[in-house]
């Protein structure tokens, strides 16, 4: 089982470089082409999201991607350091309003691009994790 882990600050110009590597490393771990702009759309999305988080906690702590090529799926973890919020009993009329909007709007987008998603938090903040089929290797007759 191959593993990548990137760390990157939580800078909105870093996304695109984590969308590139979740690419190449899906490519090379057997996920279908057609599948590779949903992948790296969805890095992007969850990528995004935690970046904001930082951003608006005040967090100087790196975003965390990992990039795991197991038997028949390829896993990517997208790591935060907030973690997962309560929801609001009424929505309010802040800009804090705008923001869980943003991050319920991203992870919509998210359950769109990918079949297998679950959001969640461990030790260190929140984790989004995505994954998708990895082709069977070609046996040569």
């Amino acid at each position: 089982m191959a593993t990548v882990e990137l760390r990157f600050s939580a800078l909105p110009e870093h996304v695109r470089t984590a969308r590139l590597v979740a690419a190449a490393v899906a490519r090379r771990a057997g996920v279908d082409e057609s599948v590779l702009d949903e992948v790296r759309l969805a890095v992007g999305e969850a990528c995004s999201r935690a970046v904001g988080l930082h951003l608006r906690s005040g967090l100087e702590d790196p975003v965390r991607v990992t990039l795991v090529e197991q038997e028949k799926r390829f896993l990517i973890e997208v790591g935060d350091g907030v973690g997962l919020e309560p929801e609001p009993a009424a929505p309010a009329a802040d800009a804090d309003a705008d923001d869980s909007g943003e991050d319920a709007m991203g992870l919509a987008v998210i359950s769109g691009l990918v079949d297998d998603l679950d959001v969640a938090s461990d030790d260190v903040g929140g984790v989004v994790r995505m994954s998708w089929p990895v082709a069977e290797p070609q046996v040569s007759a």
